[in-house]
């Protein structure tokens, strides 16, 4: 399975007509946040491949739906599950509060109330499938992992939890913007690849010779 991740930053070579030349034939789309909403919904119809996301903290809040894009060409993966093609995938919305009132920041205790909520859905997963998890999607990182030191850009414990906890084959985030080519953007972490995806990535995915769940096989830019 192929997997194009997208996020915070708007692609000149993605939003354009060569969209198929550069990533090729595309399962899903995953975007980890703070695109904007024409740019998603560009990718997801030029690719003609099912596209879910998170918000980011800089996404606009969907308030009013008379004048913001309604979105039903994608799927939120925010506090929930879904499976596709036999990929288990979740998703956890936004980032470390840093601005009172603003959409999409939480709280350490936030974001952990909100993995707790989710855990309930993954212990699902594993009475209904054998595993809990295949991929999480989020926008910030896990603390220590592609993240800063300043409150903004400050991992989640929480994910770190997580990962040690359910075990996915995948974690992919945005959040941290990557400019130097040779700052850790792939980690593995207890088992579990954590891809920092700013801009884009296309990572293939294969399932586990013993069918138990999914093997990531190679990321590329």
């Amino acid at each position: 399975m192929r997997l194009l991740t997208i996020s915070d930053k708007v692609e000149p070579v993605l939003y354009s007509s060569h969209i198929r030349e550069r990533v090729g034939k595309v399962d899903l789309v995953l975007a980890c946040g703070d695109l904007p909403y024409d740019y998603l919904e560009f990718i997801e119809s030029s690719l003609d491949a099912p596209l879910c996301f998170v918000h980011g903290n800089h996404d606009v809040p969907i308030t009013d739906r008379l004048e913001q894009p309604k979105l039903d060409w994608a799927v939120n993966l925010h506090g929930r599950t879904l499976q596709h093609s036999g990929l288990l995938l979740a998703g956890l919305e936004g980032c470390r509060l840093y601005n009172p009132g603003a959409a999409y920041q939480y709280t350490e205790g936030q974001a952990g109330w909100q993995a707790f909520c989710l855990g309930w859905l993954l212990r699902l997963n594993r009475l209904r499938h054998g595993r809990y998890l295949d991929v999480l999607v989020s926008h910030a990182p896990p603390f220590g992992i592609h993240d800063a030191r300043d409150v903004a850009h400050t991992g989640f414990c929480t994910y770190l939890a997580l990962l040690e906890r359910y075990h996915p084959a995948l974690m992919v985030h945005g959040h941290y913007h990557i400019y130097d080519r040779n700052a850790p953007s792939d980690t593995a972490y207890q088992g579990v690849r954590v891809v920092n995806t700013f801009g884009y990535r296309v990572i293939e995915l294969a399932p586990r010779p013993n069918g138990a769940g999914w093997q990531v096989l190679s990321t590329r830019r």
